[in-house]
């Protein structure tokens, strides 16, 4: 696992010598959406019970670990692939489950990291009661997994960074975004629920959610299958383009 190490080594410090850009400024930017939607709606909605700020944090923490662990494997592969330095990368002995592991742990990290600053930062305005841990680390550390991996498939598959923005703005932008963060899906007309439920990112904030209150909108285990389904399936198709060589050994 020499392989793997020294790969996740590269990855980790890769993001931390920028931390002001790749932690700091999402934590601003999860702050501000707290800022804004809590002083406009807190007096006006509360979701099973819980005041809207209180309800609003754990949807950002999640929100904002997803999308930066996403944007840590794929920016990392884009900017290797284009500047031509992949190669001292595939060319050493590294397994492809090593690859994998070391882009997707990288990612799970930078999201954690991310995370923990929000819920920091955000706690101040509410603090939300957490009445079952075990869900909490369980769905970060699912949904970090997945986006890394998506975010290395999306890092295989373009070729510049214009697609690579393109993949972030109209896949994971939007399943983020609609996923649950602001609102309750009971909120929704009821054409609108049931599309919701496709949504994958739906259930790992909806579980993550859960953690923190012990009330959700489907019930955690039926979260847990979809999430870890989705893990598995997404895990396999990155080993399979990593095993392929597909844009990156031609």
């Amino acid at each position: 696992m020499t392989g793997f190490r020294t790969l996740l080594y590269k990855e980790v410090l890769r993001f931390w010598k920028v931390s002001f850009q790749t932690i700091a400024a999402p934590v601003l930017t999860a702050l501000l959406y707290l800022l804004i939607f809590a002083h406009v709606l807190e007096a006006h909605v509360q979701v099973h019970g819980v005041p809207y700020t209180a309800f609003l944090i754990p949807g950002l923490v999640m929100m904002s670990a997803l999308q930066n662990a996403f944007a840590n494997s794929s920016s990392s592969l884009i900017q290797s692939k284009v500047t031509g330095s992949v190669v001292f990368v595939l060319l050493p002995p590294i397994s492809y489950g090593e690859f994998f592991l070391a882009y997707v742990v990288a990612a799970m990290l930078r999201g954690l990291m991310v995370g923990t600053g929000v819920l920091l930062v955000t706690i101040w305005f509410a603090v939300p009661a957490v009445e079952a841990p075990l869900w909490i680390l369980v769905f970060i550390l699912f949904g970090g997994g997945i986006m890394g991996a998506l975010g290395m498939i999306a890092g295989i598959w373009a070729d510049k960074f214009d697609q690579l923005a393109g993949f972030q703005n109209f896949l994971i932008m939007p399943l983020t975004m609609l996923s649950g963060v602001f609102y309750s899906i009971h909120s929704l007309p009821g054409f609108w629920q049931q599309v919701s439920h496709f949504n994958p990112v739906f259930y790992m904030i909806d579980g993550f959610r859960y953690g923190f209150f012990g009330v959700s909108d489907v019930p955690p285990e039926t979260s847990l299958a979809v999430v870890g389904s989705s893990f598995a399936l997404v895990s396999a198709a990155t080993l399979l383009l990593l095993r392929s060589g597909y844009k990156l050994r031609s």
